[in-house]
């Protein structure tokens, strides 16, 4: 009894693994006027021409939500791990929560 759940188990969680496998690919496709680009499944796209493709990266990056983590925000713990919290935002320095620090 115990081998067919496992088996039953392990083939319910494979088959999700397996489809996002097979999804991965890019699509090319065709822009309305004509440029090339590649379709990603998560969303994201990028022309096919190489110096297209640099130009478009290159204006993107001027863009501070393109930005992983600017100078004055604060946390965000090694890397990505935490919230990130922008100048501007209510949590900003706000400080302890605890009246006893305050």
């Amino acid at each position: 009894m115990k081998a067919r759940v496992f088996a039953l188990l392990c083939v319910l969680l494979a088959g999700p693994v397996l489809a996002s496998e097979l999804d991965r690919t890019p699509l090319e496709a065709q822009t309305a006027d004509g440029q090339k680009v590649r379709l990603f499944p998560n969303g994201r796209w990028e022309y096919v021409d190489a110096a297209k493709a640099a130009s478009a990266q290159q204006l993107a990056a001027q863009y501070p939500e393109n930005k992983t983590r600017p100078l004055d925000a604060q946390g965000g713990v090694f890397g990505s791990v935490g919230r990130v919290i922008m100048p501007g935002d209510k949590d900003y320095n706000r400080g302890s929560l605890n009246p006893k620090l305050r």
